[in-house]
């Protein structure tokens, strides 16, 4: 690891610690107008979250209603009744993205898919950035306001699902994450996201970001202050 990364990790509570744990519950709602134009405001209130520290896998209690769960994989989604039945499934839940009807609208499994990778990568952050085969560089600092926020720039494996390959990661004085920025390629090849992170809590020695904004990215790196194309509230967060 390159030392910004080291401090970066060090400062969240640690590699060890981190490798101490297996999952994470949390409780989370998600909102904002990314959501709302694919027709799925309704299906993201306050709900319980597991995502595993150990590879790509999330599942979402009371999901799409109280009756039921989703399961994220990177290469299968489904939705199972309280009693364990799958009611709806599909495999390679990326590839369908590439149908118009997605640009205009999500059903359950695709709004699933986005979320659980999402969720996934949002959580186990920064640490994900040290797995094998991620691929990162210390870049220029970025003046943000009254702060200077260093910044990493990430390449991600194709084998990671994540919102784009390349990213960009900013860091303050307290090594906290900030910002990222990405290109969230399955909602729309135009999408440009500046990301946002505050109000970082420690949970069981980790430390995690409650509040999260996103908002348009401007093609000289700054952000725009509107729409909040998504914003994320985590409410309680255990790891296991």
């Amino acid at each position: 690891m390159i030392a910004l990364l080291e401090k970066v990790i060090a400062a969240q509570g640690g590699m060890e610690r981190w490798q101490s744990f297996q999952t994470i519950i949390a409780r989370l709602s998600f909102g904002g107008l990314a959501f709302a134009s694919r027709f799925k405001r309704a299906g993201l209130r306050e709900r319980r979250i597991e995502i595993s520290t150990r590879m790509p896998r999330a599942v979402f209690h009371d999901f799409p209603g109280s009756t039921g769960r989703g399961i994220f994989t990177p290469d299968c989604v489904w939705i199972e009744s309280a009693t364990g039945e799958k009611i709806a499934e599909r495999g390679s839940p990326r590839a369908a993205f590439r149908s118009l009807r997605r640009s205009l609208w999500w059903d359950d499994l695709d709004l699933l898919y986005f979320v659980g990778y999402a969720a996934w990568n949002y959580f186990t952050t920064p640490f994900l950035l040290a797995v094998d085969g991620v691929e990162t560089k210390e870049v220029e600092p970025w003046q943000e306001g009254s702060e200077v926020w260093r910044r990493l720039a990430v390449r991600f494996p194709e084998t990671i699902p994540t919102h784009c390959r390349d990213q960009i990661f900013y860091f303050n004085s307290r090594f906290h994450l900030r910002r990222l920025d990405y290109d969230p390629e399955i909602f729309a090849s135009w999408a440009r996201a500046a990301h946002y992170c505050s109000n970082h809590t420690t949970f069981d020695g980790l430390l995690v970001p409650t509040k999260r904004k996103v908002v348009p990215r401007a093609p000289n790196g700054h952000s725009r202050p509107w729409p909040t194309l998504v914003w994320i509230e985590v409410k309680d967060v255990a790891f296991k």
